[in-house]
C-alpha cells in the first residue's frame, strides 16, 4: 500500500530534485538554514517543501506562512504554487510589511488608538513632511538626491533599531540629518491620529509583540509553520519579529544566501544569519550549492572570486553544466566608446530578450537609451529611474538656454542666479523684481538695482556671454555654461555646502554633453530630452522583446543568456565610499561591494563580459579591482596549459573602431586595408590563422584572431 509519501512524489516525477533538495524539502520539524546558492532551484524546493508539508504531513494551508521580499516575490511564488498544486488550498505567501501591517492594526484597535499611514498619502504625505522639516533647518529647499538619501538613512536607522542618541553616528551627508530625524518623530508622535511610514509598521509590530503577551500568543498559534524567502535581505527588526512568532513551536525554514546580501545600506543584516545558531542552537544548516544556471567557466569563475570575503559560510557553487565561451574582459580606451561597443555587439544578435547590461548605477543607463533608441534597438529597463529627467542640474542648463532666447525672464533667471558668475545677492535680485519693467534682467541690475564695484564687471561679461550663447549648438553652450559662466564652479561649492557627490553631478552635465553631441539648436536638445524620457517611460512594455538594462541591485534573481557588466571602475565598483571605508577598517562594506559584483557575474547562463576603460572626460580611470581579480583568477600568461583555459578571455585596452573588420569574409586577397599602426596596406594571403598585408613595400604576418578581436583593421 502506498504511503502519502510514495502518493506525493509519484505526483510530482515532473520535477527532479538533488539529494540536498530532497533533504530540505522532507526536514520539517525545528528550524533550518537552507544556504542556496545562486542558481540553485531555492523557489523550486521551498515551493515542494510547502507542498510536502500540506500533502504528507498533514498541516492545513492556512497554518503556513510564507514571508517573501517584495510583493512581486509573494506573487511569484503564488502562481508557482498553484502551478505545482493545483488541487491543493493556497498558502499565505506576504511581505513582512503586510505582516506587520495586521499586526499593528490589531495593536492600534485593542489601544484605541487612531493612525493613518503617510506613505502615499494625499493629505500627510511623508515626503512633504520630510520636505518641510528639512526647509526649517537647512534653510534650502531639497532636492530629490537628497530625498532619497534622507529616506534611505531614516530606513536604516530604524531597521537597525538604533536608538536616538546614536542617530548622529550614522553616516549621512544631509545637513542636520539626525536633527531632521528627531523632528520627523516629534512631529507624526504630536499629530492625531498617529502618523506612522512603513519603517514605523515594523517597528510597532515588533513593539506589540514585547508589550502584548495576549496579542503574540494569539498570532503565535495562527501558524504552526513559517518560511522566509531572501532572508539575507531581512533587516534586524524583521528577524525580530519572526523570532517572536516561532518562539513557540521553532518550526521555521530560512532561505538565504549570505553571498548575495546586497541591502545592507537599507538595513539588511547578513550577520545574523552568520550568527543563526546563536538564536537556533538545534536548527540544522543545509547548503545548496548546485547551480543549474549557469555555464562551468562562469559558475568555478565567481565561486573562486566570492571567497575574497571572509565573512560567509564555506560554500562551494559548482555545476554540471558543460563550458562554455569564456569570459570576456574588454578594455576600451575611452568611457564613449562604450555605448557604441555595445551597439555593435547588439546589433549582432537577435536575442534582446535574452540579453541584460548591467551596472552600479542608474546614471549609467541614460547614455545607452540615448544610443540604444538611435539604433532602433529596443529595450526594457528594469528598475525605470526618470530622476535624471527631473533632476535639478538638467533643470539649470535648460533654463540657461532658455535665458539665450530671453534675458527679460526674471523668474528664469531667478532659479540660476546664484550659479553663475554674476555674484547676485537675494536681495538685489528682489529690487530688480519689483521693478517689473520687461527689460533686459541683466540691464535692470546694472543701471536701476546698486551694485558692488566687484560685481559689475562680472555681470556684464555674463551678459554678453548669454547673449553671444544665442543659436549656438547645445554642446558648445553647455561648455560655455559649465566654464564661462561659472556653472561648475558654483557646484562644487554647493557640494561643499550641501554634501552633494562632485563626480555625480559633473556626470550628469557629462551625459548632457553625450546626448546633445550631434544636435544642431537647443530647441532640438530640450526636445530630445522629453523624448528619451516618453521613451525610458515606455520601455516598460519591452519586457518580453527588449534588451534588459539594470543595476546590479534590480536584476538579483533573473538571469540571462548573455549578460555584459559595464563601468567597471575604481569608484564606481567599489565605490570611492567603499574604498574610503575600507581604508578605515570597514571590512564589511567592501564585502557587500564584492556580493554586488559576484550577483552580477551570476545572472548570466553562457556568456558573460566585464566592460572596462582608460579615460572618462578626458581624464585617466582605473579598471575595478574586480575586474583584476577575475583575471587573477585565470592567469592570462598560462591560460594554454591549464585546466580552466577557456574560464577567462582577456582583451587588451584599445580604441573602439566602430568601421573596424570583425569577419573573417572580410579578409579578401587583393583588397586594400589601413591598420592602426601600419597605414594602408595591400592582403596579399590569407590563412585559417594568419594575414599576410603588405605595407609600403614590406610584407607582415599578423594573426586574424588579434586583428578580428581588437578592431586593428579597418577597409581603406
Amino acid at each position: 500500500m502506498k504511503t502519502k509519501e510514495d502518493i506525493f512524489w509519484g505526483k510530482q516525477r515532473d520535477v527532479v530534485l538533488n539529494e540536498t533538495q530532497r533533504q530540505a524539502v522532507v526536514n520539517t520539524d525545528g528550524a533550518m538554514l537552507l544556504l542556496a546558492s545562486a542558481g540553485s532551484g531555492k523557489t523550486t524546493t521551498m515551493i515542494m517543501k510547502i507542498g510536502y508539508l500540506i500533502a504528507v504531513k498533514g498541516l492545513h494551508p492556512a497554518r503556513i506562512k510564507a514571508v517573501t521580499f517584495s510583493r512581486a516575490a509573494a506573487a511569484e511564488m503564488k502562481a508557482r504554487f498553484k502551478h505545482f498544486f493545483p488541487e491543493l488550498s493556497p498558502v499565505d505567501f506576504s511581505t513582512i510589511h503586510s505582516l506587520a501591517f495586521e499586526v499593528v492594526r490589531e495593536y492600534f484597535r485593542k489601544n484605541k488608538r487612531g493612525y493613518q499611514l503617510i506613505e502615499g498619502n494625499q493629505n500627510q504625505d511623508k515626503r512633504h513632511i520630510l520636505r518641510e522639516i528639512f526647509k526649517n533647518v537647512v534653510q534650502e529647499n531639497m532636492t530629490e538626491d537628497q530625498m532619497e538619501e534622507l529616506t534611505t538613512y531614516i530606513s536604516f536607522i530604524k531597521n537597525k533599531l538604533i536608538p536616538p542618541d546614536k542617530w548622529v553616528e550614522t553616516e549621512c551627508t544631509i545637513p542636520a540629518a539626525a536633527q531632521i530625524l528627531q523632528n520627523y518623530e516629534e512631529f507624526k508622535s504630536a499629530s492625531d491620529p498617529l502618523l506612522l511610514d512603513y519603517d514605523d509598521m515594523l517597528m510597532y509590530a515588533n513593539k506589540a509583540f514585547e508589550q502584548d503577551k495576549e496579542l503574540l500568543g494569539r498570532y503565535q498559534k495562527m501558524y504552526n509553520y513559517f518560511l522566509t524567502d531572501e532572508s539575507q535581505d531581512t533587516s534586524l527588526v524583521q528577524h525580530y519579529i519572526i523570532e517572536k512568532l516561532v518562539r513557540k513551536h521553532g518550526n521555521l525554514c530560512v532561505v538565504a544566501d549570505d553571498d548575495q546580501s546586497i541591502y545592507s545600506w537599507r538595513g539588511a543584516e547578513p550577520s545574523y544569519l552568520l550568527n543563526f545558531k546563536k538564536v537556533y542552537p538545534e536548527a540544522a544548516i543545509l547548503y545548496m550549492e548546485q547551480n543549474y544556471r549557469s555555464s562551468l567557466n562562469i559558475v568555478d569563475t565567481a565561486n573562486t572570486f566570492i571567497k575574497r570575503n571572509k565573512s560567509r559560510y564555506d560554500k562551494n557553487m559548482f555545476t554540471h553544466n558543460p563550458s562554455h565561451r569564456p569570459i570576456l574582459i574588454r578594455g576600451l580606451a575611452d568611457y564613449k566608446q562604450q555605448a557604441k561597443y555595445l551597439i555593435e555587439e547588439l546589433k549582432k544578435s537577435n536575442h534582446f530578450c535574452t540579453t541584460a547590461v548591467l551596472y552600479r548605477n542608474n546614471s549609467s543607463s541614460i547614455i545607452l537609451i540615448n544610443e540604444l533608441d538611435r539604433a532602433g534597438i529596443s529595450f526594457y529597463i528594469k528598475d525605470e529611474d526618470n530622476r535624471f529627467f527631473s533632476h535639478w542640474v538638467v533643470e539649470d542648463i535648460l533654463n540657461f538656454m532658455r535665458l539665450t532666447y530671453t534675458d527679460k525672464r526674471i523668474d528664469i533667471f531667478e532659479k540660476i542666479f546664484t550659479k553663475l558668475n554674476g555674484y547676485i545677492t537675494k536681495q538685489q535680485l528682489e529690487t530688480a523684481k519689483k521693478m517689473n519693467n520687461n527689460e533686459s534682467v541683466f540691464d535692470t541690475l546694472l543701471q536701476s538695482v546698486p551694485l558692488q564695484d566687484y560685481q559689475v564687471k562680472p555681470l556684464e561679461e555674463c551678459k554678453e556671454t548669454i547673449r553671444h550663447m544665442q543659436g549656438m549648438a547645445p554642446l558648445a553652450a553647455i561648455y560655455t555654461i559649465r566654464h564661462k559662466l561659472g556653472y561648475e564652479k558654483a557646484l562644487e561649492r554647493m557640494c561643499e555646502r550641501l554634501g552633494f557627490r562632485k563626480e555625480y553631478l559633473l556626470g550628469i552635465l557629462n551625459t548632457l554633453e553625450e546626448i546633445a553631441a550631434g544636435l544642431q539648436s537647443m530647441e532640438e536638445f530640450a526636445s530630445r530630452l522629453k523624448y528619451l524620457e516618453t521613451v525610458m517611460k515606455a520601455s516598460k512594455n519591452n519586457k518580453d522583446r527588449g534588451v534588459t538594462l539594470s543595476t546590479f541591485h534590480s536584476a538579483k534573481g533573473l538571469e540571462f543568456d548573455r549578460v555584459y557588466m559595464i563601468d567597471l571602475l575604481e569608484g564606481i565598483i567599489p565605490s570611492s565610499n567603499d574604498i574610503k571605508q575600507q581604508q578605515e577598517g570597514r571590512l564589511e562594506v567592501m564585502e557587500e561591494a564584492v556580493r554586488l559584483f559576484y550577483v552580477g557575474m551570476t545572472r548570466a547562463k553562457t556568456y558573460l563580459e566585464l566592460i572596462t576603460y582608460e579615460k572618462r572626460d578626458h581624464e585617466r580611470v582605473s579598471e575595478s579591482q574586480f575586474v583584476a581579480a577575475v583575471r587573477n583568477i585565470i592567469n592570462p600568461s598560462i591560460l594554454s596549459s591549464t585546466s580552466n583555459a577557456r574560464s577567462v578571455k582577456t582583451v587588451s585596452p584599445v580604441s573602439y573602431n566602430v568601421n573596424a573588420i570583425r569577419r573573417m569574409d572580410q579578409l579578401k586577397v587583393g583588397s586594400m586595408v589601413s591598420h592602426q599602426a601600419f597605414g594602408r596596406g595591400k592582403i596579399v594571403a590569407v590563412t585559417s590563422s594568419d594575414i599576410d598585408i603588405q605595407f609600403h613595400g614590406t610584407i607582415k604576418k599578423l594573426s586574424i584572431e588579434v586583428c578580428l578581436t581588437k578592431g586593428f583593421l579597418e577597409p581603406a
